[in-house]
């Protein structure tokens, strides 16, 4: 019979007894190649990595091999999964929906073939909606991984070490060394380190400063997390949760792995915070995301250019942040606050004119292609056909198109 519970009650208590048994995504040693334990989950239609709570979810299931992907997908690779294979249930926010083409008169388009056109249409609330996918392991025919990694990862000419060399580089955050403790100062704000010396490898002092630069993301100048509870409090553990999980995410993207060692004191505090609010998990594998997604951006905004049509841009970042200064619509807009709930403040330099706003609201989109697009002309089509002036890309329902 099908578990009824909501996912993340699922989520929550298969991670609670992995936790007591000591077998959590956690807890896992590294392997006999020396490689890490954990690998983030990635869709092999696709190459993206599934985030979140569901790369947690994922991950806690009893397979080796990191890709999934639905029924449909398998389809698409000439795959055949098994009658009654079992799927693993995923979650996720819808935010476009396919419908079909209509002409001016309310008509379907069709093409040449007498097909009716789709096209993708941006809701307007996003919908929290299920999927069902399938490991790897479960779709005969299945190329070897390494197949998957070679088509979608980029091969870094860096090592582990060198490339969390660089994502602490490219941070700027403070770092000090000195005594025996690793940790985060928020009010400070900056990281303590012993000695790389102190440790008995390379990869295990990177793998705390990683896990410690998670903490420092949480500071109000960045995504602004509560920072307040003292070591023991249950404030104090459920950041510690969010730091472990980015820490993670973070080792699988970088190869250098994650050391449980020093964090498995919450242990306790964390079962004992699942069980009174199992929804706490999701809230802190969104979080663990936003970690890693704030911390790998700065990364690879210095360290990779990226193609769009013959022009040579950074990659994207994915985030506004305090202190930047933005050109937009024949002004400059700057984020004077990063707020909770995913809020921004914002200060409209010509008009002096202030702002609160959210990261789902068209503005801070704007402003976020604004900024990974200071130089080339934009302009927006909106469902009801009107349009924006920006700076540099048309974005039609869920394409961008970077004209020069």
């Amino acid at each position: 019979m099908a578990n009824l519970k909501p996912l993340h009650e699922q989520v929550a208590e298969k991670l609670i007894d992995q936790l007591q048994k000591g077998t959590s995504p956690f807890q896992q040693p590294w392997t006999e190649d020396k490689a890490p334990a954990f690998s983030i989950p990635l869709n092999p239609t696709t190459g993206k990595n599934y985030r979140g709570m569901n790369a947690l979810w994922l991950s806690m299931q009893p397979y080796e091999d990191p890709r999934w992907m639905t029924l449909k997908q398998a389809n698409t690779l000439n795959l055949k999964i098994p009658k009654d294979t079992k799927a693993t249930m995923i979650t996720f926010w819808k935010n476009t929906e396919e419908r079909p083409m209509l002409d001016a008169a309310g008509q379907q388009v069709k093409d040449e073939n007498g097909k009716v056109k789709k096209e993708f249409i941006r809701l307007e609330k996003p919908i929290n909606t299920n999927a069902w996918v399938f490991n790897a392991e479960q779709v005969p025919g299945m190329p070897p991984l390494k197949e998957t990694l070679q088509k979608f990862r980029p091969n870094y000419d860096w090592t582990p070490v060198e490339h969390a060399e660089a994502i602490l580089a490219a941070s700027k955050a403070s770092i000090k060394f000195g005594g025996n403790d690793a940790f985060y100062a928020p009010e400070p704000d900056f990281i303590q380190l012993p000695e790389k010396r102190q440790f008995p490898t390379a990869t295990q002092f990177y793998a705390v400063a990683l896990h410690e630069l998670g903490h420092w993301t949480g500071h109000e100048t960045r995504l602004n997390r509560i920072m307040t509870g003292d070591f023991g409090s249950p404030e104090y553990a459920r950041e510690e949760l969010r730091a472990e999980i980015a820490s993670l995410m973070i080792g699988s993207e970088t190869g250098i792995g994650h050391y449980f060692g020093q964090h498995a004191a919450y242990v306790d505090n964390w079962i004992k915070a699942l069980k009174e609010d199992p929804y706490e998990l999701y809230r802190a594998s969104a979080d663990a995301q936003k970690i890693t997604d704030f911390v790998m951006d700065r990364e690879r905004n210095l360290a990779q250019k990226q193609e769009v049509d013959g022009v040579e841009a950074p990659a994207e970042a994915t985030f506004l942040i305090r202190g930047d200064e933005i050109a937009y619509n024949n002004t400059t807009y700057k984020v004077t606050d990063v707020l909770k709930r995913s809020q921004i403040k914002i200060e409209d330099l010509t008009t002096g004119e202030k702002l609160k706003i959210s990261n789902t609201d068209g503005l801070y989109k704007s402003l976020l292609i604004a900024k990974n697009y200071p130089l080339i002309d934009i302009n927006i089509k909106t469902d009801n056909t009107k349009s924006l002036q920006l700076n540099q890309v048309e974005v039609e329902g869920s394409t961008v198109k970077i004209r020069r």
